[in-house]
């Protein structure tokens, strides 16, 4: 009987060069995680392991077996499939919309003067959207514009009835549909509540009706919470134009401070950027052995930047342990979303400092510095500096000059910590376009 042969991984070779270097040292990465626990659950891949209630866990016969066909309250592969799926979404509306919850929590105290080094930088986009909302704009101040238009858009969040503003964009044919199947999202939060409610322990067992309900919340998402985040976003940081920029590993300099933000919110990685441009922080980077403070991005926050501020990409979800393994990353800035805890057994092979800055994504054996946005500046220059550890580099001799075991001089006021790297310092990466 012939093995069947192992499928090709197919990626570029800056992440083949790094993944090869992971190998010969030891170093997990996702792509080890992910082999170590194959075969997966196949019970779980086809969402037939019900633990809703304490009846349970109801691990159901896969079609064509004798084991049962039904949970221990009766209900059925169908109604145990749909439930799982319809809370999958429910989770991904709540994490997703609760990013533009949180852009216009910041347009609401900028408005107020109560959010420093934020500003209304899109006027024009800011009245659009108040003419949209039904916000008075004629003759009133951009400021009060956009604490009026703030507070319409939390308003979607916690509204019980009617239909999510945004939502009205999509043609009249579609949104006619919607009605028709009794799915126009009524408010953001209503709808993620809903499916928790309806995917409870003897509640909604119709399969088609938890889909449904599901695709709701979905789009109290799509038309709700992240067109919120898109259009506010905008208002705040500017509207995006086309830009050359670079992408991929080699980004990441060997004569630099490299600071790395990644996560899914920009309101952090925007101020980052900021402070990162600060001349006493670059002349301390220089005092260091450096030539300057290199910010990248990882994952969605890159993006974010990226497209406004022309920040290079360092890689893309997959690649965010890569970045470390690299050598040269001296700090990883976190907020929120994902972000792999395996960072951490990374990080510690390195001088690299991981330093997570939300209440909601906390990581253990790490450094947190919780950001708000009401001490941004402040925030973001202890965060560049390296307040929980972040370390300049020595002066460069070239690529390949660093090396993982290196422990440079701290920023003032940053505590030690260990290294238990090894490797040969790796060379620059290749660095596409």
């Amino acid at each position: 009987m012939s093995v069947p042969e192992e499928p090709k991984v197919r990626t570029d070779p800056a992440s083949l060069a790094v993944r090869e270097r992971a190998a010969a040292e030891g170093i997990s990465t996702i792509w080890d995680r992910y082999q170590a626990l194959t075969p997966q659950c196949r019970l779980g891949e086809l969402g037939i392991c019900c633990t809703i209630c304490h009846l349970g866990p109801c691990n159901l016969g896969r079609p064509g077996t004798k084991r049962g066909q039904v949970g221990v309250c009766g209900a059925t592969v169908d109604t145990i499939v749909a439930r799982r799926l319809a809370r999958d979404m429910a989770a991904g509306v709540a994490a997703h919309s609760d990013h533009g919850r949180a852009v216009a929590h910041l347009l609401l105290l900028a408005a107020r003067d109560e959010a420093p080094g934020y500003e209304i930088r899109d006027e024009l986009k800011l009245r659009a959207l108040a003419a949209e909302l039904g916000v008075a704009s004629d003759g009133r101040p951009a400021r009060a514009v956009a604490e009026d238009v703030a507070l319409a858009c939390l308003a979607q969040f916690g509204q019980q009835e009617g239909e999510v503003v945004f939502a009205r964009r999509a043609p009249e044919a579609q949104q006619e549909t919607w009605r028709k199947l009794g799915i126009f999202p009524r408010g953001i939060d209503r709808e993620v509540v809903d499916v928790m409610h309806r995917t409870n322990m003897g509640t909604d067992a119709d399969y088609k009706n938890l889909i449904l309900a599901g695709i709701r919340a979905s789009l109290a998402d799509g038309w709700g919470g992240s067109m919120i985040a898109t259009d506010l976003q905008d208002v705040l940081f500017g509207t995006p134009k086309p830009l050359r920029a670079q992408i991929n590993l080699g980004v990441l300099r060997p004569d630099a401070v490299n600071l790395v933000i990644h996560g899914h919110e920009p309101l952090l990685a925007e101020a980052v950027v900021a402070a990162a441009a600060d001349p006493e922080l670059l002349a301390l980077a220089r005092e260091y052995g450096a030539e300057t403070i290199n910010v990248c991005g990882i994952c969605c926050t890159a993006n974010e930047v990226l497209m406004r501020r022309g920040v290079p990409v360092a890689g893309n979800f997959l690649q965010q342990e890569l970045a470390l393994i690299t050598g040269a990353v001296d700090a990883m800035v976190v907020d929120v979303q994902c972000i792999m805890p395996g960072l951490v057994e990374v990080a510690a092979c390195f001088h690299t400092e991981i330093l997570t800055t939300s209440p909601k994504a906390r990581i253990p054996g790490v450094t947190h510095l919780e950001f708000h946005e009401d001490n941004a500046p402040v925030a973001a220059r202890a965060l560049v500096r390296g307040g929980g550890g972040g370390n300049p580099p020595p002066a460069a001799t070239g690529p390949g000059s660093r090396s993982p075991t290196t422990r440079w001089t701290r920023w003032p006021g940053s505590p030690p910590r260990s290294s238990t790297g090894s490797w040969a310092a790796p060379t620059a990466a290749p660095t596409g376009r």
